[in-house]
């Protein structure tokens, strides 16, 4: 049998990560059967679950992915690159991100499948707030910075998730910088 490079490992694995983010999107979590993510995806479970061990692994991986997205932006581009990004995302999956909240809470098992997948993003979480330090006031903790930009953050992508009107970006974007800069 022949060996399959890396370069091919990676096209497939970035192949099932891309319709399933489709999947999920169309049909939320729960409807995104297996029948779906092969149907969207276009290759057999077999295929799929080579890369990924179940679906809420590949879900978390997605869900992973998409935050470490959105932090590389506002680390390397800024806050207001973030909103932007957040604003280009697909509404449904920013809605399917949210879905995952209530499953976190609600599903031992998947909960702790994003904990696990979770610890070597967190534990790279000190090295990204450094970075921060140079964007933000010496006056209040990183810790406290970075949970307000989640909030402004996660807050924009909850409300175009709902098909809310997008509110102006750069006025946000002003209050931000003139709450966080430094003086």
């Amino acid at each position: 049998m022949p060996k399959v490079s890396e370069e091919h490992k990676e096209r497939r694995r970035e192949q099932i990560l891309e319709g399933a983010r489709r999947c999920f999107a169309r049909h939320g979590y729960e409807g995104a059967t297996v029948a779906r993510l092969e149907q969207e995806i276009g290759l057999s479970r077999g295929a799929i679950f080579n890369y990924f061990p179940n679906k809420a692994a590949l879900f978390v991986e997605l869900a992973i992915e998409t935050s470490r997205r959105i932090t590389d932006i506002w680390l390397n581009d800024g806050f207001r690159a973030v909103l932007d990004a957040i604003v280009l995302e697909d509404p449904d999956w920013l809605a399917v991100q949210f879905e995952s909240t209530r499953r976190i809470r609600t599903d031992a098992d998947f909960k702790r499948v994003v904990e696990e997948r979770e610890e070597e993003f967190i534990a790279t979480r000190g090295d990204r707030l450094a970075r921060l330090r140079p964007q933000v006031r010496a006056d209040v903790s990183l810790d406290v910075v970075a949970t307000f930009l989640s909030f402004v953050a996660n807050g924009l992508a909850l409300r175009l998730s709902m098909d809310d009107p997008l509110p102006d970006l750069d006025a946000i974007a002003k209050l931000v910088d003139e709450g966080v800069a430094p003086r």
